[in-house]
This record gives C-alpha cells, sequence and structure tokens, in this order.
C-alpha cells in the first residue's frame, strides 16, 4: 500500500556475499599483518568466480576447500547428520515456514545439549578447548 507508511523494503541479504568475504580478508589481512590460510567447505560463494580471481591475485591468501562430503573434517556435516535423522525426517512439509521452524527446534534441542555437539566434534578429532 503507498502512502501510508507500510511500504515494504526490499528484503536484505541474510548471508555473506563475495564481496563481503573479500572485505573481511582485506581486513583481516591489515590487521594481523601476515599470510592466511583458509580452509572452506564448499558453499557457492566460497567458491564465486570473482573471489577466486581475488584469492589468486593474493600471495598472502591461500584457500583449500574441504571435499563435497566430509564428516571426519567437518563437525557441521555432524550437525545436519543429526537433523536429518531427527526432526527433519519423515516430514512432509506443507511451507517453507514450515520446513524452518523445525530446522529451528531442531537447532535449539542440540544447542543445549552439549554431548551431541561434543559427539560431532570427536568425529572429526577436534574438541573445544576454554582459554
Amino acid at each position: 500500500m503507498r502512502g501510508n507508511g507500510l511500504e515494504q523494503s526490499p528484503p536484505r541479504r541474510k548471508s555473506f556475499s563475495w564481496r563481503d568475504y573479500r572485505d573481511l580478508l582485506i581486513a583481516a589481512h591489515q590487521q594481523l599483518r601476515g599470510p592466511i590460510v583458509l580452509v572452506w567447505d564448499n558453499l557457492n560463494v566460497h567458491k564465486a568466480a570473482d573471489l577466486r580471481k581475488f584469492a589468486e591475485a593474493r600471495d598472502w591468501l591461500t584457500i583449500y576447500y574441504l571435499p563435497p562430503y566430509a564428516p571426519d573434517l567437518n563437525p557441521v556435516e555432524g550437525i545436519w547428520s543429526l537433523l536429518r535423522r531427527g526432526w527433519l525426517s519423515n516430514v512432509a512439509f506443507s511451507t517453507p515456514e514450515h520446513l524452518i521452524q523445525r530446522i529451528r527446534r531442531g537447532l535449539r534441542y542440540i544447542q543445549y545439549r552439549s554431548h551431541l555437539i561434543d559427539g560431532c566434534l570427536a568425529e572429526t578429532g577436534l574438541t573445544i578447548k576454554p582459554r
């Protein structure tokens, strides 16, 4: 509706663009004053052509990519596995909101059960050590 102050603004991006990653890497390099080595998953923005060109042109930046599915290297794969086998299994989602609701419920459950997160980390050999 126009003229009543209820105009909708365009939706805002909820994730980083390749430019956001570029700017973050430049800022980190300036602050750290040394080389940066990244180990990234296969998120489409991590493999964007412009980001790859940027990285190739910087001798201080090295990027390694995890294999497409690497539960033994990436603890996030374990979290997704818990969600797929639990809150997302055997459900016919009626709307995108229904799917989002189930994912959030599952993540909230996992968040408050540290033994589940510890189990996902243990598969990778990683641990969380307080400073």
